[in-house]
């Protein structure tokens, strides 16, 4: 909680033990959080530095705490003023940068990223700078994009989420469970057998796509504002208009809850029915038993007055149980 300070794990269980005790020497605290002495000294020393903590006047070997109020209060109002120090100065940069990057150099248009911390910590830091809407083509585990990859959710910072994802995707263990996650953010997803390659994209002025094969050392593509960018953009919004929108719940998008009509577990396999997925896996993901999947399909054909599954995901659509949001950019 206190490393936004500058504070490390050992350096804040001393604080926290400091604080509750009032006052104790460096045996005592080091005994308590079990940790050997020369640690114990250089935490309280750091804590000194930080005015968190200073040396008894009254006795020699002992330390004692600064109180939080103060002493916390005066870090974070410092820790604000750099932030805002910070800010100025990033917004003096990037104004320098798009006047110096008005007709930028061919080979700047493109960075070439090499190793897997590079490539994660790109990637990051790709999604963290967005402040619009950010598009992703995911293979494999979708919590990475959807998440906050623990740097704070991009979601609540109003960056709007458009996600096709592969239909393998759904068998996955957790997937079904972070796709939801993703939905009840209000993060629109959709589904296609397969996506031809992965591809995140923030704010229509920056790219991402994978440049080694398997095997090899991880590497990524950054692509900026350009024409190569745009057919990025394009390969994406084909994908997306083409992919079929999921519904895993109650008050998805698009859709209203009708007394009459079905219920969130009905539209929940109704949508993987929809995406390709078999009465058996719909089962298994959404923990039901076949035989109950089976009755919830054969009462929204009763409900729909139709004989068959085709007939079903037709009447689907016309009565907008999964129906695409008609205000997207198709």
């Amino acid at each position: 909680m206190l490393g936004a300070i500058g504070l490390d794990e050992k350096q804040e269980s001393a604080y926290r033990a400091l604080v509750a005790l009032g006052a104790a020497e460096i045996a005592d605290l080091a005994h308590r959080l079990a940790l050997p002495e020369p640690d114990m000294e250089r935490a309280l020393r750091r804590l000194e530095q930080q005015g968190l903590a200073a040396r008894s006047s009254a006795r020699t070997g002992r330390w004692v705490a600064a109180p939080p109020g103060v002493a916390l209060g005066a870090l974070l109002t410092q820790q604000r003023h750099q932030l805002e120090q910070a800010e100025l100065a990033a917004a003096r940069l990037a104004d320098e940068y798009r006047t110096d990057s008005e007709e930028p150099a061919v080979h700047d248009l493109v960075e070439v990223v090499t190793g897997a911390s590079a490539v994660v910590h790109r990637f990051v830091q790709l999604q963290l700078g967005a402040t619009e809407e950010v598009c992703a083509l995911v293979t494999g585990r979708p919590v990475a994009v959807m998440d906050d990859n623990g740097e704070g959710d991009v979601a609540t910072r109003g960056v709007a989420y458009r996600v096709v994802v592969e239909r393998e995707v759904l068998t996955t263990p957790d997937g079904i469970g972070e796709l939801a996650a993703a939905l009840g953010r209000d993060e629109r997803v959709r589904v296609v057998d397969r996506v031809p390659t992965k591809l995140v994209v923030a704010d229509r002025t920056l790219a991402m796509v994978p440049l080694s094969g398997r095997g090899a050392e991880p590497a990524a593509l950054v692509v900026h504002a350009s024409g190569l960018l745009e057919s990025l953009m394009g390969l994406f919004e084909a994908v997306w208009r083409d992919a079929l929108p999921l519904r895993l719940g109650a008050g998805g998008q698009g859709v209203e809850e009708d007394a009459h009509g079905p219920d969130a577990t009905d539209l929940a396999v109704l949508s993987l029915l929809l995406a390709g997925m078999t009465d058996a896996s719909v089962a298994k993901q959404l923990d039901l038993g076949l035989r109950t999947v089976q009755r919830r399909v054969k009462g929204l054909m009763d409900l729909a007055g139709v004989t068959t599954r085709l007939q079903l995901g037709w009447h689907a659509y016309e009565k907008g149980w999964v129906a695409r949001d008609l205000h997207e950019h198709l």
